[in-house]
């Protein structure tokens, strides 16, 4: 019982300061299951992103679905995602509220416009952790070139650049082949 109350408050945490969506609510999702509670090492929680990312939906609800099955089954995977959700429910509904009334007001614009660098600046924090552990494994705390895993590298790199520069491309098919890549590599090299 004390578990899926720990779920359910961690996950009541990060969708109630997880603004801007998946990728800004992740140095919180970080924080709960990683480094407070030790759900997850840092490696698994790389994984738990990568999954979170080829699966339908938000990457917080994916998260703590995943995380709340992990530690206590089914009911633990319905609090956890309850816990999440239920602040974005909450806040949404009062913020529909407050921007009916107040839409036109310039103070209500101000704050919109305030909240924006937070928010990049959230993703890229979590972005870059990210990075850091995909090249340099879960212990890294910066990138390391002695240390780096090149083939990581070679694989971000080609992935970055076809989605930069073919644009066209959906994500989904740069996702896919640099899945097939790193899983023939890994056939082949073992690495």
């Amino acid at each position: 019982m004390l578990l899926l109350l720990e779920l359910f408050w961690s996950f009541f945490q990060v969708g109630l300061f997880g603004f801007g969506g998946g990728y800004a609510a992740l140095p919180l999702i970080q924080n709960q299951i990683v480094d407070l509670h030790h759900w997850l090492n840092p490696e698994e929680f790389s994984d738990l992103i990568t999954i979170s990312q080829m699966t339908p939906g938000p990457i917080a609800i994916n998260s703590a679905t995943f995380v709340g099955l992990r530690m206590a089954g089914l009911p633990g995977a319905l609090i956890a995602t309850l816990g999440n959700v239920l602040p974005c429910f909450i806040i949404v509904l009062g913020l529909a509220w407050i921007y009916k009334i107040y839409a036109n007001v310039e103070f209500m614009k101000r704050i919109l416009f305030g909240l924006r660098p937070a928010i990049i600046a959230l993703i890229a924090s979590a972005g870059v952790s990210i990075l850091i552990t995909a090249l340099n494994g879960a212990e890294a705390t910066s990138l390391n070139l002695d240390s780096m895993n090149l083939i990581s590298l070679l694989l971000f790199l080609l992935s970055f650049l076809g989605y930069r520069l073919l644009k066209k491309i959906d994500p989904t098919w740069i996702m896919l082949l640099m899945g097939i890549a790193g899983g023939i590599i890994f056939y082949f090299t073992g690495f």
